[in-house]
């Protein structure tokens, strides 16, 4: 999730364990907290691949953050020490949020390693957006009541207890609304005779009433919208080319089958001038995907492996706008095509 997002809920568990006992400086050590993970971003790993591949990989391991959890309470003692009687308050605010923070990220499509060192599998339930301001307001307005109410702590206490349990509850409806869209997109692909290789579905931006799909089918992949409020359900699906062939002179490289591991499948293969891209399907629009990496240069002798410089897509501003008006109209076109009118 977006920083804001996890510095919110930070500050809210922050405030639930220990809010009672040192006031408003535990908002500040659950924001502390509930950004650490994150730091991994200013770690250089060697490359472009490894900085994408990485993230989100050691510093959000479930066995790691157990283990720094002592360590953070120790130095906070140190930071407070008229606050050691509440040793096992400062344990839970430091552990409870640094995992939630690293089973939070777990619900978006990016993938979180939180079994590293003794699983690398790259986690992504997919049932939230990156940034959802519908889990993200209960958590500010909860916060926000605490520390405007100081003179009335139990009022505050309530609502920031409120905040977590309307955003917790919010995340459990994104699991539900995703059930019912997988349900519909195997009900499509049935009634279409497409044998797919891999399918994601992801909420598109801002909102979990609208999901995009991405369906994989060897040379070629499906880009489709479908809404939870469509009735009955439509999943409209648009088709564009791949060419992994591209890679046959590459496929060794380890950034190609890092690349190949971390998406789940759900990549592009495409020639831009003399540049073999692979893209990460899972995180963008077709023609504006954030992630696309340069593995090859087309030479005469064949394709020559490249340096994986990450290509720089422009995002497409104006599917916010379209995505409103497909939840509540399947008429409403999404496709490239579309996009580009």
């Amino acid at each position: 999730m977006d920083s804001v997002t996890q510095i919110m809920l930070g500050s809210a568990i922050g405030h639930a364990t220990m809010g009672s006992k040192i006031g408003r400086k535990a908002i500040l050590w659950g924001a502390v907290c509930g950004t650490l993970p994150d730091l991994d971003v200013f770690i250089p790993f060697g490359g472009p691949v490894e900085d994408f591949t990485f993230h989100r990989g050691f510093s959000h391991s479930l066995f790691v953050l157990a283990l720094l959890t002592p360590l953070l309470v120790w130095l906070l003692l140190k930071i407070h020490p008229h606050t050691r009687p509440f040793r096992q308050r400062w344990f839970l605010l430091v552990f409870i949020t640094l995992m939630t923070h690293a089973l939070l990220d777990s619900f978006t499509v990016y993938g979180t390693q939180l079994f590293w060192p003794f699983i690398e599998y790259p986690v992504g339930l997919s049932s939230i957006f990156i940034i959802d301001p519908m889990y993200t307001l209960p958590l500010l307005a909860g916060v926000v009541s605490a520390l405007c109410w100081v003179q009335k702590p139990r009022m505050g206490q309530f609502m920031n207890s409120l905040g977590l349990l309307l955003s917790t509850t919010y995340l459990a409806w994104t699991l539900f609304a995703k059930w019912q869209i997988d349900g519909a997109i195997d009900q499509a692909l049935a009634e279409r005779g497409i044998q797919a290789t891999a399918i994601e579905s992801t909420p598109a931006p801002l909102n979990s009433l609208l999901w995009r799909v991405v369906v994989m089918v060897d040379d070629h992949y499906y880009e489709g919208y479908t809404s939870i409020l469509d009735d009955p359900p439509q999943v409209n699906l648009d088709r564009y080319p791949t060419h992994p062939e591209l890679l046959i002179d590459i496929a060794d490289e380890w950034g190609v089958k890092r690349l190949q591991w971390f998406t789940k499948g759900l990549y592009s293969v495409r020639q831009r001038g003399d540049s073999v891209v692979i893209s990460d399907l899972r995180m963008g629009v077709e023609g504006s995907y954030v992630f696309a990496f340069e593995a090859g240069k087309k030479t005469p002798e064949g394709v020559k492996p490249s340096d994986f410089n990450q290509h720089n897509n422009r995002p497409d501003l104006s599917q916010l706008r379209l995505v409103w008006r497909r939840i509540w109209d399947p008429s409403v076109s999404l496709a490239l095509s579309a996009r580009s009118q």
